[in-house]
Formats: structure tokens, C-alpha cells, sequence
């Protein structure tokens, strides 16, 4: 297993291993359901809702990895920097950073 000792060393590797256009774009329409499945729960005050959060997140992004990017996810070795390279990502693509 590859070690890392910061996030700032991992940020390259998890940009490695989502290569493929159609698994970013995968990864970038699942955060936005995150988003979405976030703000029904607010907005309903139904916790409910935050059950398809992770369900949406994960879906969209393991369809990109098994299909698109034939790799394993990243969250199966380093799950909380996996995660955050999640939304720097999104955030990255949304600057225009990442090209989807």
C-alpha cells in the first residue's frame, strides 16, 4: 500500500487515478447529488434524505472507477483523504482547474 504523509502528497495520486473524462464528470455529477440530497434534508427537515447522500456520492463514483478508470476507488486505502480529494476536486473543476 502507498503511503503518504500529506494530503498535499495524496492530492496527485487521487488526480492519477481519475484520469478518464467520464469518471470526473461521474465524480462531479455525484458530489452535486450529494449537494442536492444535503439541501432536501435541510429544506424538508427529513434526515431521510441524507441516507442517498453517500448512496449518490459513491455510486456515481465507483461506476467511474469500475467502468471508466478500471482502478480500485482510492476511499477502499485512504478513505478520509479520498473523501477530501472529493471535494477539492469538485472545487478544482468548478475553478476550471480540472477540465471535465
Amino acid at each position: 500500500m502507498r503511503r503518504f504523509s500529506s494530503f498535499r502528497e495524496f492530492y496527485p495520486f487521487y488526480l492519477t487515478e481519475h484520469a478518464h473524462p467520464i469518471s470526473r464528470r461521474l465524480h462531479f455529477v455525484g458530489s452535486l447529488g450529494v449537494l442536492g440530497f444535503l439541501v432536501a434534508a435541510i429544506v424538508t427537515r427529513d434526515a431521510r434524505w441524507l441516507i442517498g447522500a453517500p448512496l449518490c456520492g459513491y455510486g456515481f463514483a465507483w461506476v467511474g472507477h469500475f467502468i471508466f478508470e478500471k482502478n480500485r476507488p482510492a476511499t477502499f486505502k485512504h478513505p478520509l483523504w479520498s473523501l477530501m480529494g472529493d471535494w477539492v476536486m469538485f472545487k478544482d473543476i468548478l475553478l476550471g482547474r480540472v477540465k471535465l
